[in-house]
């Protein structure tokens, strides 16, 4: 009813059907039919129609009075949100994962600064999983997919996991030669994660182990330092620890096996359009992530056929 209401006023400003019309753009039919629509739900004759004046009725001028003004502020509202949809400056507030944020994905928050200087790029880092509304987020990154109905979600990536430990570690206790092996050294855990669902790269085998955690923590990062510093054997993602394994300072455990993948997700209020820096931010995180995991995997598979070919 609003709609006609809107026109109603329309054809009051443009003082006439056929000037409204055109002025819409829809057929001078259709004016008449809302109009005609309009005047039977509220029961009362807005205009005197003829063919040579334009006269509102007293009815007509009470329902114009009551609301022009209101149609012209949601008009106003209206365009200024269309500009906002479409506007590439301007704040873009961001919740990102803290670890990621500053290890894989920096150079990706760096090169869409740089790329768009005119978005001012709010970015908060945090590991803990906050409310985008209570922070007032335009979108966010997010590991795993979210239980959360009323977000939207879309799968940018997957980082594999593995095991890892230091080499001088390694070299005071023993390899594991076997998943059973690892209960029997000092393991390294990532709360809340309680458990390590493992796969067999080769057999596809799949099992599922309680390890007791000699010490955890809640960051990852954490927990790769730890490892690096040869405090036991931790699962954990390879985006963390290639540069540690550039400088030997972790090695794999038990290579052929892998933990569950890390997904990445953008997520965003289902009940809100993005606007155009979100959508931007949007293209550019799965364009960066895609590529970027594309060169982990590689470097991944280049690794194991090293260690294969090694042995």
């Amino acid at each position: 009813m609003f709609d006609d209401i809107a026109l109603f006023v329309q054809i009051v400003q443009q003082q006439g059907l056929a000037a409204t019309a055109r002025q819409q753009k829809i057929p001078a039919a259709t004016v008449t039919r809302r109009l005609q629509k309009l005047e039977q739900q509220l029961g009362c004759q807005l205009i005197h129609r003829s063919a040579r004046q334009f006269v509102l009725t007293a009815e007509g001028e009470i329902w114009y009075q009551a609301y022009a003004e209101l149609v012209a502020q949601m008009e106003s509202t209206q365009r200024s949100l269309s500009l906002e949809l479409q506007e590439l400056s301007g704040p873009l507030r961001v919740m990102a994962p803290s670890n990621i944020s500053n290890g894989l994905l920096q150079p990706m928050w760096s090169g869409f600064i740089r790329d768009y200087p005119a978005i001012e790029l709010m970015l908060m880092l945090n590991n803990e999983v906050e409310d985008l509304q209570v922070n007032r987020a335009d979108i966010a990154l997010r590991i795993g997919e979210q239980q959360d109905s009323a977000l939207y979600q879309k799968r940018l990536g997957s980082i594999a996991t593995r095991l890892f430990a230091a080499s001088n570690y390694l070299a005071r206790n023993g390899s594991p030669d076997n998943l059973d092996a690892l209960q029997t050294h000092r393991l390294i855990g990532a709360r809340p994660v309680t458990q390590w669902t493992l796969h067999h790269a080769r057999t596809g085998q799949t099992r599922q182990l309680q390890p007791h955690f000699a010490s955890w923590s809640t960051d990852i990062t954490f927990n790769t330092q730890l490892a690096a510093d040869g405090l036991g054997i931790a699962l954990l993602p390879v985006s963390e620890t290639r540069n540690y394994e550039a400088s030997n300072r972790l090695v794999p455990v038990l290579p052929e096996w892998q933990g569950e993948q890390r997904n990445i997700y953008a997520i965003w209020p289902s009940g809100r359009l993005l606007n155009a820096r979100a959508r931007c931010l949007l293209d550019y995180m799965a364009r960066f992530i895609d590529a970027a995991l594309t060169n982990e995997g590689n470097a991944i598979r280049q690794s194991l056929v090293d260690k294969a070919a090694q042995s």
